[in-house]
């Protein structure tokens, strides 16, 4: 069966999502959409032209307007502008959560049996704001924020215990921000539990250069990371599609799951069947338990703040 996906936004994580699904081989059709036409066009025939080196083929074209993107299976939304000049918190939050309006409106109907994939940040407020304003079940809208968070904490026990990083598997739950809780208890590396391999300096030290991880890369390319952020969102559309329930943690609306409710936050999800098919439920210490909910405390307020501005009336 023929697999289609979209990704709203051909900007640099955008560019690279494309690329990368198609190096991964697992789906068929691609179509990029950005508002600056030109800017789809010309990055969708150079990844069109580097598949003449891989294995399978996929076809890469573009959307000259959103509601082209039609049967898709997957919506990816790389879509959003970054915080500038005097802009509040505030402003960017209302911006960005106006794009998606904007969006999740076309998309609902050109494609209603999607799933959506939101990368924009702020990543957990917009994937509740995806989730609201499409109206479908939460199984559907997933935020893509964990697996990104997973692969730079696993860069970072590297770094530390001079291992290969495709030996470690790690796991971050919370906000995709200062926020993320790193789990150690759930982290592997070469198939063996970390929490016994790195005493408690060494896992502040790496909690803290993971939470400091897209900062870090800004410092020196003067705009924020897009081939990790890209490599993760094609990571996670594979687990979508190829149903091999694959776990990730990744921003999901729960529904009393780690007692909290009406709230995007990370979490580790069950896919299959092209949908989150089940959110593991991890055993939680005391003080992590406290720290999940000052990340659902810190999500809340962004909440509050389009309820005050009426933005779902």
């Amino acid at each position: 069966m023929n697999k289609k996906i979209a990704i709203v936004g051909a900007g640099q994580v955008g560019a690279v999502a494309c690329y990368t699904i198609c190096a991964m081989g697992f789906c068929d059709e691609i179509v990029l959409y950005d508002i600056d036409s030109d800017i789809a066009k010309g990055k969708a025939i150079d990844i069109q032209q580097s598949t003449a080196f891989f294995d399978k083929p996929t076809s890469v074209s573009y959307a000259k307007n959103i509601n082209e993107l039609t049967n898709c299976d997957i919506v990816i939304i790389t879509a959003g502008v970054p915080r500038k000049g005097e802009m509040s918190r505030d402003d960017l939050l209302l911006v960005n959560a106006n794009i998606m309006k904007d969006i999740v409106k076309n998309i609902t109907i050109s494609s209603p049996k999607a799933l959506l994939l939101c990368v924009s940040n702020p990543l957990d407020v917009m994937t509740y704001v995806v989730y609201r304003l499409s109206g479908w079940h939460r199984s559907r809208v997933i935020g893509m924020a964990g697996a990104l968070d997973s692969a730079r904490m696993s860069y970072e026990i590297a770094k530390h215990t001079k291992t290969n990083i495709n030996q470690i598997k790690t796991m971050i739950i919370g906000e995709h921000g200062k926020n993320m809780i790193s789990i150690f208890e759930n982290s592997l590396m070469n198939q063996k539990n970390l929490f016994s391999s790195l005493n408690e300096k060494q896992q502040n030290q790496i909690i803290n250069n993971t939470k400091n991880g897209g900062a870090n890369i800004v410092k020196y390319l003067k705009t924020s990371a897009y081939f990790a952020p890209g490599c993760a969102t094609a990571k996670t559309a594979q687990a979508i599609l190829t149903n091999k329930n694959i776990v990730l943690p990744c921003s999901m609306v729960l529904d009393g799951e780690y007692d909290t409710k009406d709230v995007a936050i990370g979490v580790p999800v069950k896919f299959g069947d092209n949908k989150a098919n089940k959110i593991v439920k991890l055993k939680l210490d005391t003080n992590t338990k406290i720290m999940f909910e000052k990340a659902v405390l810190s999500i809340k307020e962004s909440i509050d703040t389009l309820n005050k501005h009426n933005f779902f009336d």
